[in-house]
């Protein structure tokens, strides 16, 4: 949780404005991987002039300066992320609810083995549904 979310904005590089701030406070501050619109939705709760072209604009201005990391994990889904160190993500099939995986959980092996690529990052999406308890 980032209790001094202007501060963090400012060393992003980022001037804090109220519409922005707002926004940092949720999108910073959740458990979730919220879509713009969710972001819209919660912020204007509190501010219900904001718009949902300001709300996209602040994400994209964020994403850009590495506050957030933008995610695409599914076809025409964008979702932002807070936690900026290194993880991976499990989709529950049947929620659709985004959790992080830490990244030591997840081994992949010869990744610097694949053709004439140089592997600068990636991220292990993976996708389930809970286990039935059983009788």
């Amino acid at each position: 949780m980032i209790s001094n979310v202007a501060e963090a904005m400012r060393e992003h590089g980022i001037k804090p404005s109220a519409h922005r701030v707002a926004v940092a406070q949720y999108v910073l501050n959740t458990g979730e991987h919220p879509s713009a619109d969710r972001v819209w939705a919660c912020v204007k709760e509190k501010f219900p002039m904001i718009s949902r072209a300001t709300v996209y604009n602040t994400l994209n201005l964020f994403a850009e300066k590495g506050l957030i990391r933008e995610l695409h994990l599914a076809p025409d889904s964008v979702v932002f992320d807070p936690k900026l160190e290194p993880h991976h993500h499990l989709i529950d099939d049947e929620t659709g609810q985004i959790h992080d995986v830490p990244w030591d959980d997840v081994q992949v092996c010869k990744i610097k083995k694949l053709g004439n690529f140089e592997i600068n990052h990636y991220q292990v999406v993976m996708h389930g549904r809970r286990r039935r308890a059983s009788r």
